[in-house]
């Protein structure tokens, strides 16, 4: 019955938190604090501030640590999936919508149309990247990192996972 409540408290304010984390921030305090009282007003508000202080989504942050204290780590993994599951069903219905009209003049023009901007805002980042470790690590140390990534990636065709991962020891022996 607990992981049904965990599972409850954090999918509601999924569906109702329509913003993100902040706007969903109160309806979990009402249902952690109010409805279930797992929490005081206290607690909650330290879980949150612990929530800010760490990278990422705040809610999936306090699902994961709150179902954690209530239920262990199935209760964790209920929390972080509850608070997941409404845009990931909402998501696998649009796609399903996609999907069935990929072949309509209007789907293929919008698709067509959205691939160039992506290409562009990848571009950017990819440029704003080498501009931060440009100005980190210097240039040789950029060089080599993107003449190395870019033989294993292209001319060896090492999978990605394992150059961001050499990369990280090349940073961690080299650059620390």
């Amino acid at each position: 019955m607990i992981y049904w409540k965990i599972f409850l408290a954090f999918f509601l304010p999924g569906i109702f938190g329509y913003g993100g984390g902040p706007a969903s921030i109160p309806l979990i305090e009402n249902e952690v604090v109010d409805k279930y009282g797992w929490l005081s007003s206290v607690e909650f508000s330290n879980v949150l501030a612990l929530g800010n202080a760490l990278p990422g989504p705040i809610a999936t942050k306090m699902a994961g640590y709150i179902g954690y204290v209530e239920g262990g780590v199935f209760g964790s993994f209920v929390g972080l999936f509850a608070s997941i599951a409404p845009s990931l069903i909402l998501m696998i219905a649009l796609l399903s919508i996609l999907m069935k009209h990929k072949n309509s003049p209007k789907v293929k023009k919008m698709t067509s149309l959205v691939r160039p901007l992506i290409a562009v805002l990848l571009g950017i980042m990819a440029f704003d990247f080498f501009n931060d470790s440009y100005n980190g690590v210097g240039v040789t140390q950029t060089i080599i990192i993107s003449v190395l990534s870019l033989l294993f990636l292209e001319r060896w065709k090492i999978h990605p996972a394992y150059v961001i991962g050499g990369a990280l020891v090349y940073g961690a022996v080299f650059l620390s």
